[in-house]
């Protein structure tokens, strides 16, 4: 209970700075049989490569629909802006140790079939503006 007051408190004492943030949704759909492979990519390397350039993680998850929740991983980041997003994207498809991370991970084949990317800005009435 103390954990979600926590972070309820460090989303709205973020607000200011959130002014223009922009949030991008990202889905992945793997090839079968790769989803756990991908969410490990994610939990022991990915997100701290995201952390060194600027992109700040929201969450993630996979869908509760049964077909969907064997391949499918969905999650958001925040950047400061849009042309910040293009930057952190490029900065993030160069690093070396993500190269490493990606071509180690894949060394039995790729791992993601699909993906889709949206960005968007928060409405007013929003928590997250």
């Amino acid at each position: 209970m103390t954990r979600r007051f926590l972070v309820l408190f460090l989303l709205l004492s973020g607000l200011a700075f959130a002014q223009n943030r922009v949030y991008e949704l990202r889905t992945y759909t793997c090839y079968e049989g790769k989803l756990e492979a991908l969410k490990v990519r994610f939990r022991d390397h990915t997100i701290a490569i995201f952390n060194r350039h600027g992109m700040e993680s929201i969450g993630y998850w996979v869908p509760q629909d049964p077909e969907k929740s064997k391949n499918t991983l969905i999650y958001i980041l925040a950047h400061p802006s849009l042309e910040a997003a293009q930057k952190n994207w490029d900065a993030f498809r160069a690093d070396p140790e993500w190269l490493k991370v990606k071509a180690d991970s894949e060394a039995a084949g790729p791992i993601v079939q699909k993906t889709e990317s949206v960005y968007m800005t928060p409405m007013a009435f929003s928590v997250l503006k």
